[in-house]
């Protein structure tokens, strides 16, 4: 199996274990403040990659530093306003507008390297973005303060996955990983520190909640740790575009999850974006897809002789 096709293989599962997290997350913040549970989420999880580094005795390359600092800021973006969002909103909504970024990454990739997707990836982004819409128009709640925080994160996301592939092909990429974790840690406690008064939260007995603990461990190693492990390693074998389409089965597992474990549940027209979303991957990942498109161009360009 080609290096491509186990890079997309990994990405789905990642998208996955995220989609998987949002109940989780949503319960976790009702006991824990949004910016302390990704501090120490965060922080938990680079911990062990810190201890990998300090073993291997990695040299400490100030580029891959400062990319690695880049890639933080952008997911701390990201994470910041997702789980702000979620204080006001649903899980499924929450990762349905954080699909949004599916639209921005080719947009962004044209603006800032002046990069043009090849037309599977451009199809397979239109029928995402299509059965995004339908997502939230099929939702019972309608469009909240909530949404429109998680709408700020998608462009944190949209930015981390284009220059993700960027200073991959640049940077130690356990280093890189290092720093963008060490980053998101930092400047969430930071915030967490200004505007979220911590010593009150633990002196309520939060981070002793059974909840906040499994939730904790779930999200740092495998949402985080292992996700973004395989991402930073995964992005060096295939395209922004083709990454942003197959993370838009995120709210699709997202909606999955609340169904089976809050029974949050879905209309027809909700079903039907699910579809298209499922659909638009397929455009951008199967040859078949691929070779359809080309048949249908050359039967235009027949058809216009």
């Amino acid at each position: 199996m080609r290096l491509s096709r186990l890079a997309d293989i990994a990405l789905i599962c990642v998208a996955f274990i995220w989609g998987a997290t949002f109940v989780v997350v949503q319960s976790a913040i009702e006991f824990l403040p949004p910016f302390m549970f990704n501090g120490i989420r965060f922080l938990l999880a680079a911990l062990p990659l810190v201890v990998v580094l300090a073993l291997k005795r990695t040299p400490i390359i100030k580029r891959s530093i400062w990319y690695g600092v880049i890639l933080g800021s952008f997911l701390f973006i990201g994470y910041a306003f997702q789980t702000l969002g979620l204080l006001f909103t649903t899980p499924s909504k929450a990762g349905f507008v954080t699909g949004l970024s599916v639209v921005m990454v080719p947009l962004f990739l044209f603006i800032f390297f002046k990069s043009h997707p090849s037309k599977g990836a451009i199809t397979g982004s239109i029928l995402a973005a299509i059965g995004l819409y339908l997502l939230m128009a099929g939702h019972s709640q309608a469009f909240n303060i909530g949404d429109a925080l998680v709408f700020i994160c998608a462009f944190g996301f949209a930015l981390h996955i284009i220059y993700t592939d960027y200073f991959t092909k640049k940077a130690s990429l356990l280093l890189l990983t290092t720093v963008q974790l060490c980053t998101v840690g930092i400047l969430s406690m930071g915030c967490a520190f200004i505007w979220e008064h911590p010593k009150v939260v633990l002196n309520n007995g939060a981070l002793t909640n059974k909840e906040v603990i499994t939730a904790l461990l779930i999200t740092s190693l495998l949402a985080t740790l292992l996700a973004f492990i395989t991402q930073t390693f995964a992005q060096r074998y295939t395209t922004p575009s083709k990454v942003a389409i197959i993370f838009t089965l995120e709210p699709v597992f997202a909606a999955f999850c609340s169904y089976l474990w809050i029974d949050e549940r879905l209309g027809a027209l909700a079903i039907t974006g699910s579809g298209l979303i499922v659909i638009g991957m397929l455009f951008s990942e199967l040859p078949i897809f691929a070779w359809m498109l080309k048949k249908m161009n050359k039967d235009h360009s027949v058809e216009v002789k």
